[in-house]
């Protein structure tokens, strides 16, 4: 039972990571709004003065949406992957079961680097999204999205 919930859980951040590049790709206009809000800073008078610059390149917004997006995608087919090997030998050995959660825990891996990485850090530390209400619920979101991928990275990786 341990083992299927696992599967389950991965398939889940796969679904996760497909979902929102897909909502991305369907809504690019929206999307990339939603960028063209965050990279200029604009809005931040909470702490007016950036240490670095701030994008306002359409082209480079659009670069940042398609990297957003390609991160995604990864969450989705780094943990599909994994969950699909899990499966393979969920009936076998201990070892072999572990050793088939190498794209699992990639795919968990993909999605902190995704939601904590971009979104939090750089988004959330360097872009000062926080201070927009725009950006503070997309971090806000990110925050969840990045706390259940870890939570369930530390319960796959625990050793079968």
């Amino acid at each position: 039972m341990i083992r299927i919930s696992k599967i389950i859980l991965i398939l889940f951040v796969g679904l996760q990571g497909l979902f929102y590049a897909l909502n991305n790709i369907v809504n690019f206009e929206a999307a990339t709004s939603f960028v063209q809000g965050v990279l200029p800073m604009a809005g931040n008078e909470a702490y007016p003065n950036a240490f670095g610059p701030a994008i306002s390149s359409p082209v480079l917004i659009t670069i940042v949406l398609c990297f957003i997006i390609l991160g995604e995608l990864l969450v989705a087919a780094f943990s599909f992957k994994g969950a699909y090997d899990m499966f393979r030998v969920r009936g076998g050995s201990a070892e072999g079961f572990n050793d088939a959660k190498t794209w699992a825990i990639m795919g968990c891996v993909m999605a902190l680097l995704v939601w904590f990485g971009l979104f939090m850090v750089i988004g959330g530390a360097y872009f000062q999204m926080w201070q927009t209400p725009l950006g503070a619920a997309a971090q806000g979101g990110a925050f969840q999205y990045a706390i259940s991928s870890g939570i369930v990275l530390l319960f796959v990786n625990a050793p079968d």
